[in-house]
């Protein structure tokens, strides 16, 4: 099991858009591997490479109640996104102690490459929708406080800096 450290914000790797996976091999696997100990160690249900400074275009997920299900994912790109939203908490370790309530689509069409190096399509429900967003927006240079308003933004990365 292998733990690895999240990137403090204002890290500015946070902010730059990742690279795309251009195969699967035993090296993205290892890196799954650890990003899946890592989630579970937060415990969070989902977590982008970039988060841990892996500049590759690659994501977990896990909404299951098990456990041990998580989804691997090199290169996600939305395809359909519902029109019904879902508010939800959402928070990350590279800015913790603080969270906001996010609007997304409910339900999406994830296109990515699968373990196996296979083009796949996967719809995702609910939080697992939620987080699959959530990780493609880290690998777009992205932060869930970026959908908030200017002065909720701001007010959310005050409160992070009293608590830092």
């Amino acid at each position: 099991m292998t733990v690895r450290d999240c990137l403090p914000w204002p890290d500015k790797r946070l902010r730059s858009k990742a690279a795309p996976v251009d195969e699967i091999t035993g090296e993205i696997r290892a890196i799954w591997n650890d990003m899946i100990d890592t989630m579970e160690a937060m415990p969070g249900v989902g977590l982008a490479a970039p988060q841990i400074g892996v500049m590759l275009r690659l994501a977990v997920v896990d909404g299951s109640t098990q456990r041990g299900r998580a989804v691997r994912l090199a290169n996600p790109e939305i395809l359909h996104a519902s029109i019904e939203l879902r508010e939800h908490e959402e928070a990350s370790p590279n800015l913790p102690g603080v969270s906001a309530v996010i609007k997304r689509p409910r339900a999406v069409t994830v296109r990515f490459l699968n373990e196996q190096g296979q083009v796949d399509r996967r719809d995702f429900v609910g939080i697992e929708a939620t987080s699959v967003q959530h990780q493609i927006d880290h690998l777009n240079g992205r932060m869930y406080f970026d959908r908030l308003s200017k002065v909720k933004r701001d007010m959310l990365l005050r409160k992070a800096r009293k608590l830092g």
